[in-house]
């Protein structure tokens, strides 16, 4: 199989986001002609992911985020002055034989979105979705059968994923009852800012309306900022509230997700090519502060 006729299975599987569509989906390198010698799945196309695809004689990379270190994420380098550390890169890459792929856009298109399933799945919180209420936008609750310490959540996030550690907001004795996975915390992200009659509103706005709509206890982000949502919780939790926020960071929280695309990468290729999921490790180390 043709790493081409793998790339047009992917398409069929996922929708169709039309002949206008514009975003960071495709090849970043390397030929797709070239007959498919096994297929690694990972979150991000790491130096290191790279020569482990190598190692195990893959040459697809799938992945989900970006190949250059610029936000457009366009096949080659498109700043205004060269970058050693991308050429390098790619001179591996090619030396190899390796097509490196980026399927994100349509992943979170997905019904039910491909990052977010895994995500679920691998936590072990499919029994645990909540269905009923408005929801949190863009985001999903769950709630536990029984409430958890944020100690015990933070130890559950570090088994699963494979963390190095984590960042919290919270008193690691308190137990919560609902959390909810939601999107980034930056400026402009999923609603826009707007003001109206003298109401203002965004995206962080409408998650704190939701955790005290849905009784949302602790939130898992993706990107943050702390001015606005976090304050919040912070403040919260300083008046008595059990509340919390979980940074994991944003390729922590999305590491699961890679894990999946394993399975049905390798259903919609009947078996007929090698897969492997490698996960692409904590990029964070952690240092605690002395007395």
């Amino acid at each position: 199989m043709k790493i081409s006729e793998v790339l047009d299975r992917v398409a069929s599987y996922h929708p169709d986001l039309g002949p206008d569509y514009v975003g960071a989906d495709g090849i970043k390198v390397g030929d797709p002609d070239k007959e498919c010698t096994g297929i690694v799945s990972a979150l991000v196309p790491t130096v290191d992911i790279i020569r482990k695809t190598i190692e195990m004689g893959a040459n697809l990379l799938y992945v989900h985020e970006p190949t250059s270190y610029l936000t457009p994420d366009e096949p080659g380098w498109k700043a205004d002055f060269p970058c050693e550390v991308y050429d390098e890169k790619m001179k591996l890459c090619a030396d190899h034989g390796i097509v490196i792929y980026r399927d994100h856009d349509h992943m979170h298109a997905h019904r039910p979105d491909s990052i977010f399933t895994g995500v679920i799945k691998y936590m072990g919180w499919e029994d645990y979705v909540v269905t009923e209420g408005k929801g949190v936008p863009f985001g999903y609750i769950i709630e536990f059968p029984e409430a958890r310490t944020v100690k015990e959540i933070n130890d559950d996030f570090i088994k699963r994923i494979g963390m190095n550690g984590l960042r919290y907001i919270g008193r690691a004795e308190d137990k919560l009852k609902r959390i909810a996975i939601v999107g980034h915390i930056y400026p402009e992200a999923f609603i826009p800012s707007t003001e109206k009659d003298g109401f203002y509103t965004d995206y962080s706005t409408e998650i704190i309306r939701a955790m005290q709509d849905e009784h949302i206890d602790g939130i898992i982000p993706g990107e943050i900022i702390e001015w606005n949502l976090l304050a919040y919780i912070r403040d919260g939790i300083s008046f008595g509230k059990k509340m919390a926020c979980f940074n994991l960071g944003h390729y922590n929280w999305e590491e699961l997700g890679a894990k999946y695309a394993k399975e049905w990468l390798t259903d919609i290729t009947e078996g007929k090519v090698d897969i492997h999921y490698v996960p692409t490790g904590d990029v964070w180390n952690f240092q605690l502060g002395g007395n």
